[in-house]
């Protein structure tokens, strides 16, 4: 019995009114600012310097806002080369539309935020906020499969491949520390 959403259409429920999917460049955006957040308290997270989780929490967040921006303007810049030539009015609009990158580094920042207020240290709040990415990136992976109308199974397969980044990011950490 396939597992797809579409394939059963309740009684007296016109055509697509089932439940909203998350647009594709959330998606893409998430997953994209998951493995930043991720990437860059790795590489801020130094043996042997002093713990300064404020600036490094500083750090993730103008990563996330300049590669938000930098993203949102490649689609100015792609819309302006394509067919049509034009950039369209809504240039602000394209790089606001990349919020999920910065939203999905904010629980990072919180937590280096928590190391701040020392609520634990600094290499624990790196230590939690890598596993969160790492599961936040399975989730990502899983639901966008579902999403698609993939089964179980083979969903959970992708947000593993997903994961697998977040595992490859805690590896190199620890190789590197």
């Amino acid at each position: 019995m396939p597992d797809r959403a579409d394939d059963v259409r309740r009684e007296g429920v016109a055509p697509g009114a089932g439940p909203r999917r998350p647009p594709e460049r959330w998606l893409f955006s998430g997953t994209y600012g998951l493995v930043l957040a991720s990437a860059m308290i790795s590489a801020l997270d130094a043996t042997g310097e002093t713990a300064d989780p404020a600036s490094d929490a500083l750090w993730v967040l103008l990563a996330a806002l300049a590669s938000c921006a930098a993203h949102g303007y490649a689609h100015v810049i792609a819309r302006r080369a394509s067919a049509d030539g034009s950039a369209g009015t809504s240039r602000l609009r394209s790089v606001l539309a990349e919020w999920p990158l910065v939203a999905v580094v904010l629980p990072t920042v919180g937590m280096l935020l928590a190391a701040l207020a020392d609520w634990w240290a600094e290499e624990t709040a790196v230590d939690v906020a890598l596993l969160f990415n790492t599961v936040a990136l399975f989730a990502v992976g899983t639901s966008a499969a579902r999403i698609a109308g993939r089964r179980w199974p083979p969903a959970c397969r992708a947000g593993a491949m997903d994961m697998l980044i977040g595992l490859m990011i805690i590896a190199a950490n620890a190789l590197t520390h």
